[in-house]
């Protein structure tokens, strides 16, 4: 396999760098630099130990670990796992890359932060693809396979006072995220709000989003991030 060409990591964070992505693995695109912004403003640091689900290329386990946090990422791409752990070698940063079904790859773990940039974009199937591209994005009919699954989790992840942070689009519904996290024991809120035009992914299917009545007439989404704290 050959990496695809070095692509801008995560523009404004500190010391920023640049990460390399096997074909097939998710560039960091405006979804990663709206959760980086706010990871900048939760005082991770020295000591703290973040968990980062659904690594991909590992952009934001990097950046946690210039932060000074001790870092563990998973992803179930066997070539997400190689481009973190590659990129993580290119900086010299230690991110320990597992391979993984989100928490089933840590059993009985605990984290200090939990952050997350999943696949959360609505797909025709009622599964995730297995071993192609859209795996990086593609999440099922309502966009929530993941985002379900973490909601579900994040409780028994969280040390006593720990946070999450979940990026994800307006399409999946973040409204019943703020839900499952609250009923989950969390004290929840939506942090940051940005309206985006639509990338190409969501672009070449917005005849059927619309059909399903996820995506408004208006050629953009909304992406937020969704802040939840262990009290």
């Amino acid at each position: 396999m050959t990496p695809s060409a070095p692509s801008d990591g995560l523009g404004e964070a500190p010391r920023p760098g640049r990460v390399v992505c096997l074909p097939g693995v998710y560039r960091p695109q405006a979804d990663t630099r709206l959760l980086a912004s706010a990871m900048r403003r939760e005082e991770i640091r020295p000591g703290l130990e973040v968990l980062d689900l659904c690594t991909g290329s590992g952009a934001l386990a990097l950046h946690a670990a210039r932060l000074g946090a001790r870092v563990t990422a998973v992803d179930i791409s066997r070539r997400a796992v190689a481009s973190a752990r590659l990129n993580s070698a290119l900086a010299r940063l230690p991110v320990t890359v597992r391979r993984g079904d989100l928490l089933r790859a840590l059993p009985g773990r605990t984290f200090d932060v939990v952050i997350s940039n999943p696949p959360y974009v609505p797909a025709p199937g009622f599964s995730a693809p297995r071993h192609r591209a859209g795996r990086s994005w593609d999440a099922g009919l309502d966009g929530r396979l993941i985002l379900d699954r973490i909601c579900d989790d994040a409780f028994t992840a969280l040390r006593h006072g720990g946070l999450l942070l979940l990026v994800q689009s307006g399409l999946s519904r973040p409204d019943e995220t703020v839900d499952r996290l609250t009923a989950a024991g969390l004290d929840v809120t939506v942090t940051d709000r940005v309206t985006i035009p639509l990338g190409p992914v969501t672009r070449s299917r917005s005849a059927w989003l619309r059909a399903r009545g996820l995506l408004p007439t208006h050629d953009e989404e909304e992406l937020v991030v969704i802040r939840a704290r262990k009290k």
